[in-house]
């Protein structure tokens, strides 16, 4: 039997398929793990051997639709529900 040619053609069995947290065809069927990012596990997976790869996944890359106005509300020391106050006019000369 040799390595090459006639050894591709008996692959047909899917190891991984679709993940459902990073969408990637990482999600390896038998062990029920994500290989990219490691789902089922609550923490996403990320080594620090590998820079690119988490820059890619990491804060700021996609959405933000909470922490984007995370550093406007912390300006105004997080406040809810208040009325604001009315400013003082200043008398024009």
């Amino acid at each position: 039997m040799t390595k090459g040619t006639s050894s591709f053609g008996k692959r047909h069995n899917k190891t991984h398929t679709a993940c459902r947290r990073c969408g990637r065809t990482s999600f390896h069927i038998q062990k029920s793990v994500c290989g990219s990012c490691g789902f089922p596990s609550a923490k996403m997976r990320k080594y620090n051997w590998s820079t690119k790869a988490k820059r890619r996944r990491t804060t700021g890359t996609g959405r933000m639709q909470h922490m984007k106005d995370v550093p406007r509300r912390f300006s105004n020391g997080f406040r809810e529900g208040e009325v604001a106050q009315r400013k003082p006019r200043v008398a024009s000369s």
